[in-house]
């Protein structure tokens, strides 16, 4: 054993590795991203992983290696599960033979996500096993035990990270390479009995299932990671908290504050411990629950109480004791405790209760700026959108947005994204109000990784379906907003294999689509006659503008701004939002450190005045430059 500094995702990849996993499949997603890159980084030879098209194929694959004995893992972000969930479902009554993991990462806030799901609600609906660890080190621990129980129930499990897990970094505790368990799979057995799913089998197993998660309960009642704490002076010794993931360790940091009280960590919110939970109502008048999101501890206690006519009486979500949206933060849990404990009967609040590491806390802390996301300096996404709004100024028109970095391609001054709804949707969305109004120009915009994802039968829904609508395609050659990825379109393979691209242009023009345009949007001018070519023709139609993202492939130079041209019009500021522009002392000016020289700004210029400085040298950057994110897939 060793000690590391680790991410929470790398832990939970780095115990992935220790328990022999044997193949690992996923699609990116802020924030689970992490967590496949690391296996890639440190797997063994024998070691398989992919970036699938999607998660429904990524869980597919790793059921498929699960079938045959391997240990397989698959890794998303809670909406992604959405996407996977026809599988899962399936699954969950088919059953594995090797211990499957399906991580799936949620997103309280949401930081980074079109939603606030909480996947512990997706375990009880599939009536799968569900771990959720409280830190770094515990991930590490738990995902090997949960290819244990996988094995021990013949069963996928959930494991459920929450961002401030998956993101937030520590000193742990990890294995040698040689303390590695090594897991050969026996291989697929032929048994239709057991793998095809019949309605009859699905009924058999249904009923298994349900005798399987009543000994789960009991199996989880004495599983070491649930615990109760019990407190040790008595100062509250008739209220106690019941808590889970990240918000139990925000628990007891606030507990070293406020004196020990009776405390139930629930580390596998389903099958619920009822037994170990049972314990520790005895005797409690009170019960706060605080975890996130959703009231899912909460709801089990109280139902317990109601079941066993107990008098605890549990606060929480439910009781608006403790915020029902958003993530829960170390300040804001202390501040639940107290105002829980304010009013105690037993005992005043130690004074230390009223200060954190001796100092005490102010009344009014100053705001946090507000730093709203953008498009990067010289992003082509920028081009691409300004383009299309430039050759449709004055005509009716709806913009279907989508899920990646062009999302942001609703900010002022562009405006460019009126719809959003989920991966691939604006393809659909735009059809629609197309058939109800056929005088708009409808347009969606989908990225080069979506497209592959989630688009192509949304494509085929509008030629089958003879929608009139005009297809952007948005390819900077990577999956950027999640961490620069691989897809099908780039030619390469988290194995590291060089492989054949797919040609998007052949996608669609094999889908039946007859206008398919390529173009650089860079190139202002002609980028806006394209445009204003191909959407005045019926039917459905494509442009792809393609451009490298800017973290890929940077240009070299940057742009400045001659001072004895500039007629102070500000049309590059009004116009094209650049976090590179900027006003300095009533003029305009570009900041090298931020500008790329694209050059889009200069093809606006109406006084010519913005040129690029041949002075200015950038040092061209790779994809592990720009790590990270924040969005789904």
């Amino acid at each position: 054993m060793h000690r590391e500094f680790l991410m929470g995702n790398e832990a939970i990849a780095m115990g992935a590795v220790a328990a022999g996993v044997n193949l690992v499949s996923g699609y990116p997603g802020t924030p689970s991203s992490e967590v496949l890159e690391t296996v890639s980084k440190h797997r063994p030879e024998s070691t398989y992983v992919e970036w699938s098209v999607n998660e429904k194929s990524a869980l597919e694959v790793a059921a498929g290696a699960a079938y045959t004995g391997a240990r397989s893992l698959v890794t998303m972000k809670q909406v992604g599960l959405n996407v996977a969930s026809d599988p899962l479902m399936s699954l969950a009554y088919i059953g594995v033979k090797g211990g499957m993991v399906v991580l799936v990462a949620d997103d309280p806030g949401p930081i980074s996500s079109q939603t606030e799901q909480d996947t512990r609600h997706y375990a009880a609906f599939s009536k799968l096993p569900c771990f959720d660890p409280t830190s770094a080190q515990e991930a590490y621990e738990m995902i090997q035990e949960a290819f244990v129980y996988s094995e021990r129930y013949s069963t996928p499990v959930f494991f459920r990270p929450t961002t401030r897990v998956c993101h937030g970094y520590a000193s742990i505790t990890v294995k040698d390479p040689s303390e590695y368990t090594e897991h050969h799979p026996e291989g697929f057995q032929k048994d239709s009995s057991k793998w095809v799913i019949f309605p009859r089998l699905s009924y058999q197993n249904h009923k298994l299932i349900e005798e399987r998660n009543v000994r789960l309960a009991e199996d989880f009642s004495a599983y070491g990671r649930n615990h109760i704490f019990y407190e040790t002076d008595g100062i509250f010794k008739q209220r106690g908290i019941a808590s889970g993931g990240i918000s139990f360790t925000y628990v007891m940091e606030t507990l070293t504050q406020t004196g020990p009280l009776r405390l139930l960590k629930v580390a596998t919110p389903h099958p619920f411990p009822e037994k170990l939970a049972l314990e520790f109502l005895t005797g409690l008048d009170e019960v706060l629950c605080i975890e996130e999101l959703d009231p899912v501890i909460e709801r089990e206690l109280t139902y317990l109480c109601g079941k066993y006519h107990l008098p605890t009486k549990i606060y929480g979500k439910l009781t608006h004791h403790v915020p029902n949206a958003g993530e829960n933060t170390q300040d804001s849990v202390r501040q639940n405790i107290l105002d829980f404990l304010k009013d105690s009967p037993e005992d005043v609040l130690p004074a230390s209760a009223s200060t954190y590491g001796g100092h005490a806390f102010p009344d009014n802390p100053p705001a946090l700026p507000v730093r709203p996301p953008v498009l990067c300096a010289g992003c082509p996404h920028r081009a691409s959108f300004y383009a299309v709004k430039a050759a449709m100024k004055g005509r009716k028109t709806i913009f279907c947005g989508d899920i990646g970095c062009y999302t942001l391609g609703n900010a002022m001054p562009l405006d460019m994204v009126d719809t959003c709804l989920c991966m691939g949707a604006g393809l659909g969305i735009a059809q629609g109000v197309g058939h109800i109004e056929p005088d708009t120009a409808c347009f969606a915009f989908v990225g080069d990784s979506t497209f592959f994802a989630s688009a192509i039968p949304g494509v085929v829904n509008a030629v089958y379906n003879q929608a009139d609508m005009t297809l952007i395609i948005l390819d900077n050659s990577t999956t950027a907003m999640t961490g620069h990825q691989p897809h099908p379109g780039t030619g390469r393979t988290m194995m590291g294999d060089i492989v054949e691209q797919i040609n998007i242009e052949a996608v669609l023009r094999g889908i039946g689509l007859k206008t398919v345009e390529t173009i650089d949007p860079l190139n202002h001018e002609a980028a806006v006659a394209c445009v204003k070519q191909t959407a005045g023709k019926p039917g459905v139609k494509a442009i792809i503008f393609r451009s490298p993202c800017i973290a890929v492939t940077r240009p070299s130079g940057s742009m400045h701004v001659a001072s004895g041209k500039c007629i102070n019009c500000r049309k590059c500021i009004r116009e094209l939002g650049c976090p590179a522009l900027t006003i300095e002392n009533g003029t305009i000016s570009i900041d090298a450190s931020l500008c790329t020289g694209c050059g889009l700004c200069s093809q606006l210029c109406p006084a010519d005045a913005i040129h690029v400085d041949t002075d200015v040298e950038h040092i061209s950057h790779d994809t592990e430059a720009s790590k990270g994110g924040n969005g789904h897939e």
